[in-house]
């Protein structure tokens, strides 16, 4: 019915200018530092209108919620402030009822905005109706005459329009007029009676609850039932617990009074058995635990977590805190699901904040298909918490000295604030490298370069380069290699490594590790040497080539040094690499920017000596047999 667009805060806390975000109609995602203000906005949002209203700590106190500099000055002033106004967008169906309501389409809304003040009132703008054509309307269907609508337009209150009543002598006309009476009470004392009405019967009731719920929630493993039975209400530590007994539909009464202590047993394990049905949809990490519910002596309640394929049960307490995070919100929010008649939206401060990165992909897609019936918010500075696929819904929070500061992540500058996002989107970036099934392994982007044109440039001509569903992965140096290569195997995935000569010993002893360890087969792993002829024994990708032909990449691309001849690199048949930088009289060149030059140029084969073809295509053939 309505859906929240768009927040703004004003004084509140560490907020002290006034700051407006919009809101995802799905999932808005809030990334800042500790201590940036994201549980404190959540917080100021969830307070204006908390799902449980008798919960004193969800209601606005400027004693701790204005900004304490300031706050002289604002008790000073004796007026007061609004704090957070939330727009709505008002969905089309609202609009219907409200029109089949006043009986003609009046009401053309199509948002509003909720002004929460600090001493906890409220004030709704944006709804506009016309009193003088509803009456003009109902007095054509009552057969009103002037004197009579001229009185109604005059109305404020429920008390004048039974005054107005008071007055009538006609039997028909005033069972017409008491049919309009319910448009005319008032009670909140608008200007336009017509407009309270609106607010009072079809917007308020559909502005969304907010559902809070943050680590502490968490269920104890221990619950003492008559604790709960005098405190669940008040004791936020027992909300959770509170919820497991309203969703068993347990009489508290009855159990604390030793009544039938099975039968409460029972309850509890059939509704725990239905929670685990959602909990093990999403939960991926360990699929062979179960809930367990106990009693040690009434009124005590014990909460176990058994590993079926262990044969063990722990406390839930001593469980991971990811687990009993996951459980305790699942039981939390089945509880919520229960009330089909409300509005929520979902605020949800750090979750999964002790889960693992796999477990918190599984959360993220918990709060996506949540998403599907629930707007959800929520907080946190994991890059595992990020979609990257939808950083259009990622808001930045950021401490200055003058205060939080909220901004959309395209705006976002501070580099501290943006690096679970650029975090994300690196996991995402490499995770998407790996799609293929088979993947060569180089050691850097210069590689990739070489072999990508070297490939098209012979296949293009009827000869054998390397296969298409083959991914080129450059790595970022020999060193990591090995790190890379364990890394992958778990991905299910093929890998060959075509990589430069060998000759520090501590990466070499890491690669005869792996091969050891079984974890990537030795003929998997080929070097340039095996390829290049003129070597001497060690060779790079750039031997791969006929000296002649690097000779004239390089040239084209470094016009700052003299063009360099064969007859001065041609004093030995050691590495191409090494002698230009003898001859140059430097200890190292960009090898990146001639194997982005030979990219550019869009050379064709003739440029090469046949045996620099030679060479690449007895490579590339020997690479495909290895995938």
């Amino acid at each position: 019915m309505l859906k929240l667009e768009e927040v703004t805060i004003e004084k509140y806390k560490s907020f002290n200018e006034a700051q407006t975000f919009s809101v995802d109609p799905k999932v808005t995602v809030l990334v800042g530092m500790n201590e940036a203000g994201k549980s404190t906005l959540l917080e100021a949002v969830a307070k204006t209108n908390y799902f449980q209203e008798d919960d004193t700590s969800f209601q606005f106190d400027t004693t701790y919620d204005y900004p304490r500099k300031e706050k002289k000055k604002y008790d000073k002033r004796g007026i007061v402030a609004e704090v957070v106004k939330s727009k709505y967008s008002i969905s089309d169906d609202l609009v219907v009822k409200v029109n089949q309501d006043l009986g003609s389409d009046l009401f053309s809304g199509t948002e509003l905005t909720h002004i929460k003040l600090y001493d906890n009132s409220e004030k709704i703008e944006g709804i506009e109706i016309n009193v003088e054509e509803f009456i003009k309307n109902k007095s054509s269907e009552f057969d009103f005459d002037d004197a009579i609508v001229g009185k109604l337009l005059e109305i404020k209150s429920n008390d004048e329009f039974g005054q107005l009543i008071g007055q009538i002598e006609d039997p028909q006309l005033k069972e017409a007029l008491k049919d309009l009476r319910v448009y005319f009470e008032n009670t909140l004392q608008f200007e336009n009676p017509l407009v309270e009405y609106i607010v009072r019967k079809w917007i308020k009731p559909n502005i969304p609850k907010f559902l809070y719920y943050d680590e502490y929630y968490a269920l104890p493993s221990e619950v003492n039932m008559e604790t709960l039975r005098t405190k669940g209400s008040q004791d936020e530590s027992l909300k959770t617990a509170k919820a497991l007994f309203d969703l068993a539909q347990i009489d508290l009464d009855e159990v604390v009074d030793g009544k039938n202590s099975e039968l409460f047993i029972a309850e509890l394990e059939a509704t725990s058995n239905e929670i685990s049905d959602t909990l093990f949809k999403y939960w991926k990490t360990n699929q062979n635990l179960k809930i367990e519910f106990k009693t040690h002596k009434l009124p005590v309640l014990l909460i176990r977590v058994e590993n079926q394929n262990q044969g063990l049960s722990l406390p839930l307490k001593n469980r991971s805190k990811g687990f009993n995070w996951f459980f305790s919100f699942i039981v939390w929010f089945s509880k919520i699901q229960e009330d089909t008649d409300s509005n929520y939206i979902l605020l949800l401060d750090e979750p999964g904040l002790n889960l693992h990165a796999a477990a918190q992909a599984d959360l993220l897609k918990f709060i996506e298909d949540l998403s599907d019936n629930y707007q959800v918010i929520y907080t946190t500075h994991s890059p595992f918490m990020v979609d990257s696929q939808h950083l259009d819904r990622v808001r930045t929070i950021v401490e200055t000295d003058n205060g939080s500061k909220i901004s959309d992540s395209i705006q976002e500058k501070d580099p501290n604030t943006l690096f679970p996002l650029q975090a994300a989107l690196g996991y995402d970036i490499a995770q998407n490298l790996f799609i293929s099934k088979k993947n060569l392994l180089v050691e850097g982007p210069a590689d990739l370069l070489y072999l990508e044109v070297m490939s098209n440039i012979l296949k293009e001509n009827e000869r054998k380069g390397l296969r298409e569903d083959v991914t080129i992965v450059p790595v970022g140096g020999l060193d990591k290699v090995s790190t890379f290569i364990s890394l992958l195997r778990g991905n299910k995935l093929d890998i060959a490594c075509l990589l430069d000569s060998i000759a520090d010993p501590k990466s070499k002893q890491k690669m005869e590790d792996l091969i050891r360890k079984k974890i990537i087969k030795s003929k998997n792993i080929r070097f340039f040497d095996e390829f290049a002829t003129k070597n001497g024994g060690k060779a790079d990708i750039e031997d791969m080539f006929e000296k002649s032909d690097y000779l004239k990449i390089f040239n084209s691309t470094f016009e700052k040094y003299e063009d360099i001849k064969i007859e001065d690199v041609e004093k030995d048949d050691g590495r191409i690499i090494p002698q230009i930088s003898n001859h140059l009289g430097i200890e190292r060149f960009n090898h990146y920017r001639p194997a982005n030059a030979l990219l550019k140029m869009g050379v064709e084969m003739d440029y090469f000596a046949p045996s620099t073809l030679d060479c690449f295509e007895k490579m590339f053939i020997e690479i495909n047999k290895l995938l």
